[in-house]
């Protein structure tokens, strides 16, 4: 089976498409190698994923006919990341929330106006 369509039948990837993209923007590789969507891939094989900045490792176990149900996917790989690919993105998200939203760039008519209180008070 291709890989593209191994990465979207164990449910890794929405569609068909993202999984193809994944592969030729160099996101998934399998011995430190990217490959393309079209590799065959088989069984006891290790695939890298790179997906919303986690590095998934993940070991192929069995081919599936078709795509799976979510409860049926771990009869097809082993999830082997490492906890501290998540503990990562963790700190990702509070460091995150400690700058403004992205878009809020100039301050509000609110904003300027509480910046313009702030220094009259100041001044007197």
């Amino acid at each position: 089976m291709r890989i593209d369509k191994y990465l979207w039948c164990i449910r890794l990837f929405k569609t068909r498409s993202i999984a193809t993209d994944a592969c030729k923007k160099g996101h998934v590789k399998i011995d430190g190698n990217p490959i393309k969507p079209s590799r065959e891939i088989y069984g006891n094989e290790e695939v890298l994923i790179r997906k919303n900045q986690i590095n998934y490792k993940i070991k192929v176990l069995d081919i599936p006919a078709n795509r799976v149900g979510a409860k049926l996917v771990d009869l097809y790989r082993k999830d082997l990341t490492p906890k501290e690919e998540f503990e990562r993105t963790e700190l990702l998200k509070y460091s995150k929330d400690y700058y403004r939203k992205k878009g809020t760039g100039r301050p509000t008519k609110k904003d300027r106006r509480d910046i313009e209180d702030y220094h009259t008070d100041n001044e007197d």
